[in-house]
């Protein structure tokens, strides 16, 4: 098993995919140590000569004005992390939950942030031995980061709540010592706040989305050039040329895309051969899908910045014996940054679907069988296929509304705006998934047409997705039940088997801008 070194700095998303899926264990570098080490001996510094700080020496919120007592520090950290666990819902999937822990060590390993080493080794035990708190999905402003969620977490860490371990859910105790984990009989000066003040949570979520993004935006292109073939498609919308004059680059790789996947193909038609110009569900796809790879490139920008960034408040430090309070800890950044991958996401259902309505349609499908099926009227085929897919398209239309718009205050309006980023970073992966539905219903229309062609001279990229589908999936000779033919299809996308196979047919990577190597999508 792998071991991911954190020192704050240089944590990647691949390192949080294998850490929250392939559970790898983690451990502090020495300059980590150090770092933490330091920040919390100003910390400690100050206590001891009554410096009024916010979080350390004070109330929080709408409570900074009032000064703590040093007796009462370690009930106030305690009371905080307790009065704040609010969530509601249900529980994060346990790689999410393992993805936050992951996170919110690291940001806290960059020694700005005043923890105890020992407190922090608590949090790196339960990720190396598999404790995961219960940690429900709703409740988060995201505006002093995800503080309702981040407590949750911390209740397991003091042996309050519930936790999973080894598939059993239990009480947090229970769990931590069958994990062999000392729980944290106290919470010393600013603990309690560094680890709930972040915006991990949102991040999380965020980051396993878009990482699985990645893997649906190589497949859309995949079903395109499937598509394509079954519709005898005409590929000089495809030409370089034309994308070399407005070059975006997810365009041009788009297009690069198609030519390679479906190169040598006999079903492929030119300009004029058949008709003049394809609809432009086809003919535009390099522009459209193109334009959310560009998204999510951006969107990855921004999480490989907040994956290494300090969240949390106030932040301490030790080089200039500062303290400062500031808003690290708003969620904005990544509640843009997530709700832009909602809409990249919904267009690309959007226009699968589309592809979907045309193959299906005996109107606009050139010659194919209404709705994919021999004997229509006795049987209705791929009729309500598209219906299911339509239905996933409207809901992601009303789930891409970007939340990062609404802003509601809390804590007595000294939290006057606030980011909503984790409810931006859930809906992105609920529409995620819809889209990979749609694409799986839209693969499986496209082989369909591809064998009621009767011609199976594929691309060379083509060939091998065709292949990879038909050893799981049977062609639809009459009608059988649908869902489970969109359930393996959707579980061919997870594997990302369709996408090495056809890596290997056209020897070279699928492009998605800027590459992230595999490690596992499922």
């Amino acid at each position: 098993m792998g071991i991911i070194t954190l020192n704050g700095n240089d944590l990647t998303i691949e390192d949080v995919v294998k850490v929250a899926r392939n559970d790898y264990k983690v451990k502090l570098s020495k300059e980590a140590i150090y770092n933490i080490q330091k920040s919390r001996a100003l910390v400690d510094k100050l206590v001891k000569e009554d410096e009024v700080s916010y979080g350390i020496t004070t109330g929080f919120g709408r409570f900074s004005d009032i000064v703590i007592s040093k007796d009462d520090a370690k009930e106030l950290q305690r009371n905080l992390i307790i009065s704040h666990s609010c969530g509601v819902g249900n529980p994060l999937d346990e790689e999410i939950v393992r993805a936050i822990m992951l996170l919110r060590i690291n940001a806290l390993s960059k020694g700005y942030s005043g923890i105890r080493l020992q407190t922090l080794e608590v949090l790196i035990s339960m990720v190396n031995e598999g404790v995961h708190p219960i940690i429900p999905e709703k409740g988060s402003l995201g505006a002093s980061g995800d503080l309702a969620p981040l407590s949750h977490m911390v209740l397991t860490m003091i042996g309050e709540g519930e936790a999973i371990y080894k598939g059993e859910r239990l009480p947090s105790k229970e769990a931590m010592n069958k994990a062999n984990i000392g729980i944290l009989e106290d919470l010393s000066y600013k603990e309690g706040l560094a680890l709930i003040n972040g915006t991990q949570v949102m991040t999380a979520i965020g980051l396993l989305t878009l990482y699985d993004s990645i893997n649906l935006l190589k497949h859309a292109d995949i079903a395109l050039a499937l598509t394509m073939e079954g519709l005898n498609g005409i590929s000089c919308a495809m030409d370089e040329k034309v994308h070399r004059v407005r070059p975006h680059k997810g365009q041009i790789n788009t297009a690069k895309n198609i030519l390679n996947i479906i190169k040598n193909s006999e079903m492929i038609t030119k300009q004029g051969e058949i008709r003049v110009q394809d609809a432009y569900s086809l003919r535009c796809s390099p522009q459209i899908h193109g334009a959310s790879k560009d998204a999510v490139e951006y969107v990855k920008n921004k999480v490989n910045i907040e994956i290494n960034s300090v969240t949390d408040n106030p932040i301490i430090f030790p080089n200039q014996e500062e303290v400062i309070s500031g808003g690290n800890f708003h969620g904005q950044p990544m509640a843009l940054a997530f709700d832009f991958l909602s809409i990249a996401l919904a267009e690309i259902a959007n226009i699968s679907e589309r592809r979907l309505e045309k193959l299906v349609n005996p109107a606009i499908n050139h010659n194919l069988p209404a709705f994919l099926v021999k004997k229509g009227g006795l049987n209705s085929g791929f009729m309500i296929v598209q219906y299911s897919a339509a239905s996933l398209v409207s809901e992601n239309k009303v789930l891409a509304h970007p939340a990062s718009v609404d802003s509601i205050p809390s804590s007595a309006n000294q939290e006057d705006h606030v980011s909503m980023g984790t409810i931006a970073a859930r809906k992105a992966r609920e529409i995620m998934k819809n889209t990979r539905k749609v694409l799986s219903m839209e693969i499986l229309g496209a082989v369909q047409a591809i064998d009621l062609r009767e011609n199976n001279n594929l691309g060379v990229g083509s060939k091998a997705a065709y292949k990879v589908v038909r050893d799981n999936i049977p062609f639809v000779d009459k009608d059988r039940i649908m869902y489970k033919d969109i359930d393996r299809c959707e579980d061919i996308i997870i594997s990302n088997l369709m996408v090495k196979k056809v890596e290997e047919a056209i020897e070279e990577d699928i492009l998605v801008n800027e590459e992230i190597s595999e490690v596992s999508f499922i």
